[in-house]
């Protein structure tokens, strides 16, 4: 081979390199998220119901085999001791709530779920009568499970939608009642 054809080739060898380290290679994509939640009712006025659904999906390989997670309101929320509220309902084939009529929950998970598969609850919230009104009603959700027959663990808290509680438009004075 002659010089010129060795240069050639060991440029075209470390341009070859440089996009297969750099060029080429995709960006990392982001996880999908193991836990969701979606807010029926984001404004909301005393006297009405919220309904929160949320979904645990097994992103691993391996089967989900231990799962504990709550739910609790955030410290925003906990402070305006004014709005009152409990939950009401926890609906799910696969998944079973303690702390119904309290402001906190906790699921238990029908297991082992496998990749892929997921469990969806809904949860029901009432806002009493009485409650104050014009703040958020908002919770965080902390999760850990194992998977890999326990060899591998993940947790991480989770944000619930928050519903604004607004207070009733008082009708119009002058209205005409019939």
């Amino acid at each position: 081979m002659r010089i010129t054809q060795l240069r050639h080739f060991g440029l075209a060898a470390v341009i070859a390199l440089a996009l297969a380290l750099f060029g080429t290679a995709q960006p990392a994509s982001a996880d999908a998220p193991d836990l969701t939640f979606s807010v029926a009712q984001p404004t909301v006025t005393p006297g009405s119901s919220v309904d929160i659904t949320m979904t645990l999906t097994n992103n691993q390989e391996t089967d989900i085999w231990f799962v504990f997670q709550s739910l609790q309101p955030t410290w925003l929320t906990s402070q305006r001791t004014d709005v009152k509220y409990s939950f009401t309902s926890c609906t799910s084939a696969d998944v079973s709530c303690t702390g119904i009529g309290s402001t906190s929950l906790g699921f238990g998970y029908s297991i082992p779920l496998a990749p892929g598969a997921s469990r969806t609850v809904t949860l029901t919230y009432q806002i009493a009568a009485d409650s104050g009104c014009n703040a958020d009603i908002a919770f965080y959700s902390y999760l850990y499970y194992e998977y890999n027959y326990g060899q591998n663990v993940k947790d991480g808290t989770y944000d619930v939608p928050a519903a604004r509680v607004t207070c009733p438009t008082p009708p119009a004075s002058g209205a005409v009642h019939s």
